[in-house]
C-alpha cells in the first residue's frame, strides 16, 4: 500500500508535501502531485504537512477520489520509477484524466 494524493491537490499544489517527503518519492505535474508507489516507504510525513488534505493512504482513501488512485498508476506508467523527484527535471504532463478536470479559481 501507499498513499494517494486525490482532487483537492489539483490546482493547489502547495508543494509542502514535497518539502517533506525523505525519499522524493512525490512528483510534480502540471496541475498536481504524485506519489511514486515503489518509492514511498509510507512514512506518512505527507500527510499532516498538505493544508488541503488531500493525502490519503490508500486503504483509506474516499470512495469518490477513486480514479485519482488510477491517475496515480497512469502517471507513473509513463516516467517509471526515476529513484527520486529530483531527476526529473520540471513538472510532467497531468494524466488526461487530472487535465481535463475544470480549473479550480483561486481564492
Amino acid at each position: 500500500m501507499t498513499y494517494v494524493v486525490a482532487e483537492p491537490c489539483v490546482d493547489v499544489l502547495d508543494r509542502a508535501c514535497l518539502e517533506e517527503c525523505p525519499v522524493e518519492c512525490i512528483y510534480e505535474g502540471g496541475r498536481m502531485a504524485y506519489i511514486q508507489p515503489e518509492e514511498c516507504v509510507d512514512c506518512g510525513a505527507c500527510e499532516p504537512v498538505c493544508p488541503v488534505e488531500a493525502i490519503f493512504y490508500e486503504d483509506d482513501l474516499p470512495e469518490h477520489y477513486g480514479p485519482f488512485a488510477e491517475a496515480n498508476v497512469v502517471f507513473f506508467a509513463s516516467i517509471g520509477s526515476p529513484g527520486g523527484a529530483s531527476k526529473v527535471s520540471g513538472p510532467q504532463p497531468d494524466v488526461a484524466f487530472v487535465a481535463a478536470l475544470p480549473v479550480k479559481e483561486s481564492e
